[in-house]
């Protein structure tokens, strides 16, 4: 899979995700499915979504006991999604338990990824709230080599992070990485961002983008803005 744009359709119903992706008459850009809206309109908003020839990046962050989250990827593993993701922290033995959940009779599976630290976290809410206090460089790093021993295929992380995952772990492990804004963009709840060209540079595989396109006065505008930052 080559770099590209995930649009994160961070909608409330499926009305107001299909309204916006019918402006999209050309292109089938790849698109996000998080909490809010899987919660509200169940697997049939992915069906519904993949029928319509989008990429699907599932993002439900699962985070359990590994019995339970074997069981839950055995069942997403039937939605033909693209990529789904889990939280590192859950431990390796977690991790390995999704993988095998995750992967069909035919050997076939999605991608998955693990989270390490979220983009709206920094060094002190990680200190003060997590009672992690490492660097956090460090801590990301420490999750992307678990989840490279456990067999998964890349991690969620701040494009911040990328190069120094990528210098690691190889060009071959994804790094998928939200937190994105335009330069002339309003950052948000976000802690740790940058712009689609840094994010370029940095060596983002994926970038993940929401309000910056979703908000947009023409989103398409938008997405074909960050497109051509982020792969030109």
């Amino acid at each position: 899979m080559g770099r590209d744009v995930i649009i994160a359709c961070d909608f409330s119903n499926a009305g107001e995700t299909f309204a916006f992706l019918d402006r999209f008459t050309g292109r089938k850009p790849f698109v996000k499915i998080g909490m809010e809206l899987y919660y509200a309109e169940g697997p049939q908003i992915v069906r519904d979504i993949k029928r319509r020839g989008h990429p699907v990046f599932l993002d439900l962050k699962l985070h359990d006991i590994p019995n339970t989250v074997k069981k839950t990827m055995a069942v997403l593993s039937g939605l033909d999604v693209d990529i789904c993701n889990l939280h590192a922290a859950g431990t390796r033995r977690m991790m390995t338990a999704a993988l095998e959940g995750l992967t069909r009779p035919d050997g076939t599976r999605p991608l998955l990824i693990a989270v390490t630290q979220l983009t709206s976290t920094d060094q002190a809410s990680m200190e003060e709230d997590l009672m992690i206090h490492a660097p956090i460089d460090q801590v990301v790093m420490h999750y992307a080599d678990m989840a490279r021993s456990a067999g998964l295929d890349g991690v969620v992380c701040s494009p911040l992070e990328a190069g120094q995952v990528h210098q690691r772990l190889g060009a071959g492990f994804l790094t998928v990485t939200p937190g994105i804004r335009f330069a002339d963009g309003d950052t948000g709840d976000q802690k740790r961002v940058t712009t689609p060209a840094k994010a370029r540079a940095l060596g983002s595989d994926y970038i993940v983008v929401g309000r910056p396109i979703t908000a947009a006065a023409d989103p398409v505008a938008a997405y074909e803005r960050c497109v051509a930052e982020f792969t030109d």
